[in-house]
């Protein structure tokens, strides 16, 4: 255990990141899925060895976790679960808050709750088994699948990597004049945001393919990809792609018929209610409801060699934004920290409306910490730091190191934190 690490971790802060908006696409894809390979051949029982699960003084790891949740989850009134894991060993969970206002539906293990950004990292993983597949290629040019799309050079790749450049669509579509027909929606689509990106041809950010830029419109995209790919609307195809098979019981993706049952989120202090807006069904960038188990099992699966082919998932951790140096950096689908040392932490963050959650994905220690809040609270983020109880991140040449500290940084924008 890094003793530093700990002296610091339960000083109160702000730990803020990613995540923006998702909706449904009612496009049914085109191409025949005859002959798409079992997507679910992963025994979860058995990624791990025995040996894998052996902790060095378990004991005071699962004290010195709950010390924490009682500082800052009770302390800090946090609504939502957390589950540390390492192998296949859960060593720590735990719920509180409700779901629904008025103090109904109370949370607990089998309580889906939205992940907000956490939600990219599903989405790659489930285009990756595509490109496993042969069904489609990370060189692909998105003009392939969608006529009219007015940038050539945006691949695959880019999006799964953002480095395409798109405009982000939560900001240029509010600027258009006069407002597109859409926008008369009570909700607008992943195929209303393609749609308007025809017609209008908004500028690309930046040029693409030389740099990284957080953007919730290439996951957006990478949604319609896979329901092009699949012929399925995307929240069946990952159902039958990626939840089913890794027995994700509780977990699926949002739609307008959710509304009256599913988890609400809420401001922070209180219970009054984040509403819902015209953004809220699009999807691929967010709106993944799931569990902090469920999330394990999905972390369990992506250790196992039999959910992605080895040479394909060291691409999903492989960092592409190399042009300015520096600790953050982002794969496919997953940010990481590249420490001076060597090390790198892997994982995902995300925020939406009252959302915060994190999902940290730990390669050598094998290590799961999944935390959901649905009362807005940058304390949430706070449960990533954990991550220095099993491996060497140095804190203190960290970034992360100094938001733990004096709790100064924030978004901008409501972007990713490390952009």
């Amino acid at each position: 255990m890094n003793k530093r690490y700990l002296l610091f971790l339960l000083t109160p802060f702000l730990f803020f990141t990613s995540c923006k908006k998702k909706s449904e696409t009612r496009d049914a894809a085109a191409e025949s899925t005859t002959n798409l390979p079992n997507y679910g051949n992963v025994d979860l029982g058995k990624v791990f060895t025995q040996a894998d699960s052996r902790l060095p003084d378990k004991a005071s790891l699962v004290r010195y976790i709950d010390q924490y949740y009682k500082k800052v989850w009770e302390t800090g009134d946090l609504s939502g679960g957390i589950l540390v894991a390492k192998g296949d060993d859960i060593l720590y969970e735990n719920y509180r808050g409700f779901a629904r206002e008025g103090q109904q539906n109370p949370i607990d293990r089998n309580t889906p709750l939205h992940v907000a950004s956490v939600s990219k990292t599903l989405t790659a993983m489930a285009m990756m088994k595509l490109v496993e597949a042969g069904k489609i290629k990370l060189t692909d040019h998105l003009t392939q699948f969608f006529p009219g799309f007015p940038y050539p050079e945006v691949t695959v790749q880019t999006l799964l990597d953002q480095r395409s450049g798109l405009p982000k669509y939560e900001y240029f579509i509010p600027k258009i004049q006069p407002a597109p027909e859409e926008l008369s929606k009570a909700f607008i689509t992943n195929q209303d945001v393609l749609n308007i990106i025809i017609r209008y041809k908004p500028a690309l950010a930046r040029d693409t393919d030389t740099g990284f830029m957080y953007c919730n419109t290439n996951f957006a995209m990478l949604a319609l990809l896979i329901e092009k790919v699949t012929a399925m609307p995307f929240p069946q195809a990952m159902k039958e792609m990626v939840f089913d098979p890794l027995k994700m019981k509780h977990t699926y993706i949002f739609q307008e018929k959710d509304i009256p049952t599913a988890s609400q989120s809420f401001y922070y202090g209180g219970n009054k209610l984040y509403p819902l807006d015209r953004l809220d069904l699009i999807y691929g960038d967010k709106n993944v409801y799931t569990t902090p188990r469920d999330l394990y099992s999905f972390s369990k699966a992506m250790f196992s060699k039999d959910f992605l082919r080895p040479d394909l998932m060291q691409m999903v951790f492989t960092p592409y934004s190399n042009e300015k140096t520096g600790m953050n950096n982002y794969g496919l689908g997953f940010r990481m920290k590249m420490y001076g040392n060597g090390e790198k932490l892997t994982y995902h963050n995300g925020w939406w409306h009252g959302t915060n959650s994190v999902f940290a994905h730990l390669l050598k220690s094998k290590v799961t910490i999944v935390a959901i809040g649905n009362k807005y609270s940058g304390k949430v983020y706070t449960a990533l730091a954990l991550s220095g109880l099993f491996e060497n991140f140095p804190p203190q040449a960290d970034k992360l190191h100094s938001v733990m500290s004096d709790g100064k940084d924030t978004l901008r924008h409501g972007d990713a934190y490390g952009e």
